[in-house]
């Protein structure tokens, strides 16, 4: 099961954190920082696992990464995942940024955190895996984007509402309304 994902640059700055486990928040700023530390220090020539720092679970957690231009794609992972999966994990997070963002560079990671999001729920939900096919993953990112376009977004459903009204001609609908007579009764 996967743990947490960590995205940082080169200088340790978190641009990507997914926790599958709650931890505090010094706590995971603790992580990141230890994490950073264990691979940064690693040669490129050297493999990509490597067992997780002490506050991550030690040996019992796994950290696997990939090194991309200025970036780390970190998978945090217990024992039970297979390592060369989760490398091929990585792959396709990281090729499904890059079909989205064209290129995907640092600074897509920062401006657009909420589509990054997105496209990782669409990976991996609850610290397990929901899908692997890039294209599937690219078709759900953009019929996501296509629902939120034809909403025209929540900012603009206060005018509509307010448009609706006016366009009800409210007073002229009161005076339309026929009330049965009521007949007099005397006392």
């Amino acid at each position: 099961m996967i743990k947490a994902i960590l995205v940082f640059n080169n200088h340790g700055k978190p641009r990507l954190t997914k926790f599958y486990y709650h931890y505090a928040e010094d706590e995971q700023q603790n992580i990141i920082k230890e994490t950073f530390q264990l691979i940064s220090r690693r040669d490129e020539n050297i493999c990509n696992f490597l067992e997780g720092g002490s506050l991550i679970g030690g040996s019992d957690f796994k950290l696997i990464y990939r090194h991309y231009a200025t970036l780390y794609f970190v998978f945090c992972v217990d024992s039970s995942e297979s390592e060369l999966g989760i490398l091929d994990l990585i792959q396709v997070f990281v090729e499904t940024l890059d079909k989205c963002f064209e290129n995907v560079c640092e600074l897509d990671i920062i401006f657009h955190v909420d589509k990054v999001h997105n496209i990782l729920n669409e990976i991996v939900m609850g610290g397990m895996v929901l899908e692997t096919n890039t294209s599937e993953i690219i078709t759900r990112i953009e019929e996501q984007a296509k629902l939120e376009k034809s909403e025209a977004g929540i900012g603009a459903a206060p005018q509509r509402a307010a448009a609706a009204i006016k366009d009800m001609n409210i007073p002229q609908k009161f005076k339309d309304i026929k009330l049965p007579d009521i007949p007099n009764f005397k006392f």
